[in-house]
């Protein structure tokens, strides 16, 4: 098993089949089996649980969830890889392959129509490997659908890792790490080098854990106002968060600084160095 996916099996397998590796999709297949363990075990992936697998490629990390999960449902957009999965999977007769667009998939509906026909299945989890290019927005979809999964175990560029686990104050801190640890708590699984994979990517890679959480950090009034007040706060990274949401919500320079200081946060700070709580703080009153 452990040099099933290797990086020369990876390739003569693309060549057996005239495939090739997609640059738009952003395709970059493990090869280290140690990595593909990793993930699974950090997933927690056990006998009653429906995993969900984002980008399966031709099965590398499919068939390492499958050995562990009720059920694997594997989203694959590339209709060009979908003969090679089926041949990777085939053994396995707890592995479903969807040809379609993560983006425009009803998660929902596969979930629910799982349950109806496996009512063993007890817990939502999410995989994948993730393309660079589309991780946030397929991030975000997830957690503002309400997606009905327990945690979503996914593999990104390190620096989007980075950001999505900073601290108010960092450097890396911004709106999408504010949204996210709004969703979820979060917890780093593996650190993975570029050499890990084929194509090699330019960049290394991190695996998180996205523990979706059921109850939130914090207490809103209105939870697209608090996005908005966000959304506002980051526009404009090096100017103050004065001068960041003067105007917004038609409020002055002099009404904003007044406002905020009426919260206790200083209007010349910049919103990298608020936390979750203080842009409720702020969305809160806004709205009162």
């Amino acid at each position: 098993m452990s040099d099933r996916f290797s990086e020369s099996r990876i390739k003569a397998i693309m060549a057996q089949n005239k495939a090739g590796f997609s640059k738009k999709l952003g395709q970059n297949f493990l090869t280290d089996y140690n990595v593909i363990q990793d993930i699974v075990l950090g997933a927690e992936i056990c006998s009653e649980d429906h995993v969900i697998e984002i980008g399966p490629g031709i099965g590398v990390l499919t068939v390492a969830c499958a050995d562990y999960a009720g059920l694997v449902t594997a989203v694959e957009i590339d209709r060009k890889l979908i003969p090679i999965l089926s041949r990777t999977v085939a053994e396995y007769d707890n592995v479903e392959i969807i040809n379609e667009d993560i983006m425009k998939t009803d998660i929902g509906k596969l979930v629910t129509e799982a349950k109806e026909k496996y009512d063993f299945l007890q817990n939502v989890k999410i995989v994948g490997n993730l393309p660079y290019y589309i991780t946030t927005p397929i991030i975000m979809k997830l957690l503002e659908s309400g997606v009905p999964a327990e945690s979503i175990t996914i593999m990104m560029q390190k620096e989007v890792a980075d950001r999505l686990t900073a601290e108010p104050g960092k450097k890396a801190y911004g709106a999408i790490t504010a949204a996210v640890q709004y969703y979820c708590t979060i917890d780093t699984i593996v650190q993975v080098p570029a050499e890990a994979f084929v194509p090699k990517p330019k960049v290394d890679s991190t695996v998180l854990r996205l523990n979706i959480r059921k109850d939130k950090p914090v207490e809103l009034k209105d939870e697209k106002l608090f996005f908005d007040v966000i959304k506002a706060g980051f526009g404009q990274r090096r100017k103050t968060l004065l001068n960041c949401l003067t105007g917004f919500m038609g409020k002055s320079k002099e009404e904003m600084s007044l406002f905020l200081q009426s919260l206790a946060i200083d209007p010349s700070r910049r919103a990298e160095t608020l936390s979750i709580q203080e842009f409720a703080d702020i969305a809160n009153n806004l709205k009162g």
